[in-house]
């Protein structure tokens, strides 16, 4: 039975990080006034028939803080990674050249700012909520497992363990948050 327990709680921890990761990719998503790459990771753009990842058939570097630039490997390409950007919801206007396409990030307004915090705390309390249901979970197998013949200390204890990881999770999910934040309010 420690067996069990054991494996819930391994599973517990992977779960979990999951989650986080989840969390901090969303994040990431989320555009702080500042270029980066990560802005256009759920672009796809049309090659061939067959709509695929930017980062698939293209380079993007952020030269500065206000622009990024996109040079595809293929020069034909160029016209329909702007097509995709022009298409797409981020709200940019592609510049086309030979090379590829330059993206100006404008300066955010304070009320987009605030929009922003608030996809932001969606996302973190939307974290918050994979992390209580994945315990919910656990501590669902580990009654069943109470049930079938465990000690009630180990499950006792293993809760335990499972709260404290819990715990730890949300608030690697809350600092996250925080450092988004710091990071949208910032001019």
């Amino acid at each position: 039975m420690d067996e069990e327990i054991q494996f819930y709680l391994d599973e517990l921890a992977e779960s979990m990080g999951k989650a986080l990761a989840h969390v901090n990719v969303e994040m990431s998503r989320i555009r702080a006034g500042k270029a980066s790459p990560a802005m256009l990771d759920g672009l796809r753009v049309d090659y061939y028939g067959t709509a695929t990842p930017i980062s698939q058939i293209a380079t993007v570097t952020a030269p500065d803080a206000r622009s990024l630039l996109i040079k595809p490997w293929e020069k034909n390409m160029v016209v329909e990674v702007a097509k995709a950007i022009k298409n797409s919801d981020l709200g940019l206007n592609p510049v086309s050249d030979a090379d590829g396409v330059r993206l100006n990030i404008p300066a955010m307004t304070e009320e987009r700012r605030r929009e922003l915090v608030k996809q932001a705390k969606n996302e973190s309390e939307a974290g918050k909520v994979r992390v209580r249901g994945i315990r919910k979970d656990v501590n669902e197998s580990l009654r069943k497992l109470l049930k079938d013949g465990a000690s009630e200390d180990a499950v006792k204890s293993a809760e335990e363990k499972v709260q404290k990881t819990t715990d730890s999770y949300i608030a690697e999910v809350e600092k996250t948050l925080s450092k988004k934040e710091s990071e949208i309010m910032t001019i």
